[in-house]
């Protein structure tokens, strides 16, 4: 079962990209990131088409997340994530598939930082790992994917310092994430290449494509009761340098 996270920075602007990768991927359930288009405008009939089932959240210009499944429907299991009615952003979602709890996260940015922007990221992360701990407390098989907009470590970033006051590597995001994790989750792809270089996000601006000049953003975090299945994991790197590309790639594990 291959199950990948894409950001796919606007899903009508891109949707070709989108169809081309799952032809040729042939992924089994996908989360989908930055729709930035309403519900109405999500293109569920190209998408069907491909071979997909699929349930969105979608908010015009911004954010917006999807879950597809190949030749099955999800079945959505939440919409938001819990623990702030007044948040109505779309920025998760969670769905079963053949058998799988599986996510799509948009985590805030966070910038410019400090200020508000990076108390909601903070705020924002916190839910969610109070969340996280009682998916793992009812022992379900789950995978947290989705753009955390964290690079976790330094080897998830090319060598620069450019990026210093940036909040997806400030130490409160990293702690974050590390907090996260530490509860028992399994970032499948730095289980299986601990010491690789891999990015999955590509700035448009300074030349980064065509420098490798990458972040490691969008994560796959497996539950204890699903780790033990985890059998491969990578990013599409390819589908970056494609014509009208997301500055995203999109990463992907395969369990057994």
């Amino acid at each position: 079962m291959k199950i990948a996270t894409f950001n796919i920075n606007n899903v009508n602007r891109r949707l070709p990209n989108l169809l081309a990768w799952l032809r040729t991927a042939k992924p089994d359930v996908v989360a989908l990131q930055e729709l930035k288009a309403s519900d109405g405008e999500f293109p569920a009939a190209a998408i069907e088409k491909a071979g997909y089932g699929a349930v969105w959240r979608g908010q015009k210009t911004w954010n917006g997340v999807a879950i597809l499944a190949r030749n099955a429907e999800p079945i959505l299991t939440r919409d938001r994530l819990p623990g702030k009615p007044s948040d109505l952003e779309a920025r998760y979602l969670e769905a079963a598939v053949r058998g799988i709890i599986v996510t799509s996260i948009y985590l805030p940015n966070g910038n410019p930082q400090p200020g508000p922007k990076f108390d909601f990221k903070l705020d924002w992360f916190a839910r969610l790992k109070r969340h996280a701990k009682s998916l793992i407390k009812q022992d379900l098989p789950v995978v947290l994917a989705g753009d955390y907009n964290v690079a976790p470590k330094v080897i998830d970033i090319y060598p620069t310092r450019s990026w210093d006051k940036d909040a997806l590597i400030q130490p409160k995001s990293r702690a974050a994430f590390a907090s996260l994790v530490e509860q028992g989750w399994c970032d499948a792809i730095r289980e299986l290449h601990p010491d690789q270089r891999i990015y999955t996000f590509w700035d448009y601006k300074r030349n980064r494509w065509p420098r490798d000049a990458g972040l490691r953003l969008d994560h796959l975090l497996l539950s204890p009761a699903l780790a033990p299945r985890l059998a491969k994991a990578g990013v599409d790197k390819k589908v970056r340098g494609e014509d009208g590309a997301s500055d995203h790639a999109p990463a992907w594990v395969v369990l057994k």
